[in-house]
């Protein structure tokens, strides 16, 4: 295979928008594979998957990240050993380090699958539609080099409140919607009583947005509020639905109707994920990366991974800092040293477990 250079890659890749179409990234990515000697495909959902080894049998790794990024597009730029722009953590940084570990990699027992998806900051139709049978997924995202073997999960729903209609000259005659408000969102504090999860600890659920009314001279029959839900283990979305709706009917005034519905989604939702902090490819990148374990702080495509083999999140770049935000900030950057060293860290962690 010819030398392949992770930096040069990456400055590259960040100078490529992918906040809206994927293509031009998705065919850079397929090209730099190819030109290091390795067959590439895209399947019907968009995702890129290239193999190496599956003739000796041994276990099956796959590595995992994503080359769509948000919005709006920012600039490539570079101070010092610093690399700045959109993508440049999130998560074309960790790409760049994954791709270079691959390419580093000739098993010589098992299989090594690199699946990048096109959606991951959208609806994550490709990762849902990736069947892949695994011993183990490492998902590329901003960890300062930390091995994250947990995550939580993110639901989201609309509370509905249905009151009845009546004129505002006499609001005996009706039921207010929004007035009925106030003591159903006081109730969402007292939603969780389960005891923390062990690493990501309780879940939170945050009202974000709120609706009620049509005429300013009417009692208004409707108002609605959107929730946010970051869920811990074992919560699933159904699950939470059903009990959240029970919950919040049960603290109503009367007359007042509450429904909860989650979001429409052509996908699963990214549901919380947990592996074992002694598991054999969590020690192994911990001790190959001198990073910490610990819970990730946002949900990822790990969700879908986690339901079929040990799967840890881990990458060069940080989600934010001292300062603010830096994946999808305006000084989105990530260390050229940190690239490397992820690449040094998956490398060590590949040959572990297909040499």
């Amino acid at each position: 295979m010819s030398e392949f250079d992770p930096i040069a890659f990456l400055e590259r890749a960040v100078q490529t928008p992918s906040h809206e179409s994927v293509g031009e990234m998705r065919d850079l990515l397929v090209k730099t594979l190819e030109s290091a000697g390795v067959a590439a495909s895209v399947d019907d959902a968009g995702n890129v998957l290239a193999e190496q080894g599956g003739e000796n049998g041994g276990p099956h790794v796959v590595l995992n990240t994503h080359i769509d990024t948000v919005p709006p597009h920012v600039p490539f730029s570079r101070d010092g050993d610093r690399i700045l722009g959109r993508g440049s953590c999130d998560a074309k940084g960790p790409l760049a380090a994954f791709l270079a570990a691959f390419l580093a990699v000739e098993p010589d027992r098992g299989k090594l699958t690199l699946a990048i998806t096109p959606d991951e900051e959208t609806d994550s139709a490709g990762a849902a539609a990736l069947s892949i049978d695994a011993d183990a997924v490492i998902v590329g995202e901003p960890t300062g080099l930390d091995v994250c073997n947990a995550g939580r999960g993110r639901f989201q729903g609309t509370v509905t409140l249905h009151g009845e209609n009546a004129h505002a000259a006499h609001p005996e005659a009706g039921v207010n919607a929004i007035a009925g408000l106030s003591p159903v969102l006081a109730a969402l504090s007292t939603f969780d009583t389960r005891d923390p999860h062990p690493e990501l600890g309780l879940p939170t659920l945050t009202p974000t947005t709120i609706e009620g009314g049509t005429a300013t001279n009417q009692i208004p029959a409707e108002s609605s509020f959107v929730i946010d839900r970051r869920s811990v283990p074992p919560e699933g979305a159904d699950e939470f639905r059903a009990l959240l709706e029970t919950h919040l009917r049960n603290s109503a005034p009367e007359g007042i109707e509450v429904d909860v519905s989650l979001a429409e989604r052509d996908t699963p939702f990214l549901e919380a994920f947990s592996t074992p902090a002694d598991s054999d490819l969590v020690e192994t990148l911990r001790k190959a990366s001198g990073g910490e374990v610990r819970p990730f702080g946002a949900a990822t495509e790990a969700s879908y991974f986690a339901q079929i083999a040990p799967t840890v999140v881990f990458g060069p770049g940080v989600l934010s800092d001292g300062e603010g935000a830096v994946a999808h900030g305006p000084r989105e950057y990530v260390n050229e040293n940190e690239v490397t060293a992820a690449e040094d860290a998956v490398t060590e962690t590949l040959r572990r477990f297909l040499d």
